[in-house]
């Protein structure tokens, strides 16, 4: 099933690019510039994940948030601000919110960490339905379970309970590569993704980055490698160490 994302963001400069990177993702988008009709539209059921920007001319974005867990929204939210004070992002993870972006934020993070919140939310969906793998695989992600853990609010890699020491670019293709475990990424998505969608250097940069990722994998003994699809991009797939 397409997820469906709601983005209430009153800047016409900074809806737009984020409008057509979620569109071009493959979910169902719809914008609104205010919070109240925000907020009828979030009662109103089908919006899986709310981007939500706090500076809104109507109504502050954190009381749009608070509103919303109170009428029965359980989707995911994240909060977009040019606020990064510390009170701030503790209120609004207080009155609800799941993550905080400050801006200005790149688009390749706001995709990981949308991901990884719609993901936790199929999995406690599963929990309370009774569908998907059983009690135990439902609560907790395939990649915990194998050994390989990307934390994307946290930006930290576990190998088990030993953390795996990165750069922010190599955590940003480890990311990508991990929201889709086991599907091939197009080098294409990824030089688009994680340095940006212009990007006009060499792609030796990608091939370095990645080279540098499998050492790491490997040196750490994860059991998960990133292997090379020719012509196409990489994947990243479970693999057990002799």
């Amino acid at each position: 099933m397409v997820a469906h994302v709601l983005l209430v963001e009153d800047d016409d400069k900074i809806a737009a690019p984020l409008v057509r990177t979620l569109e071009r993702e493959g979910y169902e988008v719809e914008r609104l510039a205010e919070g109240l009709p925000a907020l009828e539209r979030l009662l109103g059921g089908s919006v899986d994940l709310l981007l939500l920007d706090l500076g809104l001319p109507d109504v502050d974005g954190l009381d749009v948030c608070r509103r919303a867990r109170e009428g029965g929204f359980t989707g995911g939210i994240i909060i977009l601000t040019a606020r990064d004070g510390e009170l701030d992002r503790v209120v609004g993870l207080d009155v609800g919110a799941d993550d905080y972006l400050a801006k200005p934020f790149g688009l390749s993070e706001l995709l990981a960490r949308a991901r990884a919140l719609l993901r936790r939310s199929a999995i406690r969906a599963g929990a309370v339905t009774g569908s998907g793998p059983g009690p135990a695989a439902a609560t907790v992600p395939t990649q915990e379970r194998n050994g390989l853990r990307v934390d994307v609010q946290a930006r930290r890699i576990w190998v088990g309970g030993t953390e795996l020491a990165a750069t922010s670019k190599e955590f940003d293709v480890l990311a990508l590569l991990d929201a889709t475990r086991g599907a091939v990424v197009s080098r294409d998505r990824l030089i688009s993704e994680v340095w940006d969608e212009n990007w006009y250097g060499s792609t030796k940069t990608l091939d370095a980055t990645i080279g540098r990722l499998r050492q790491k994998l490997d040196d750490a003994e994860a059991p998960a490698t990133v292997t090379t699809v020719r012509g196409v991009g990489f994947r990243l797939e479970d693999a057990t160490h002799a």
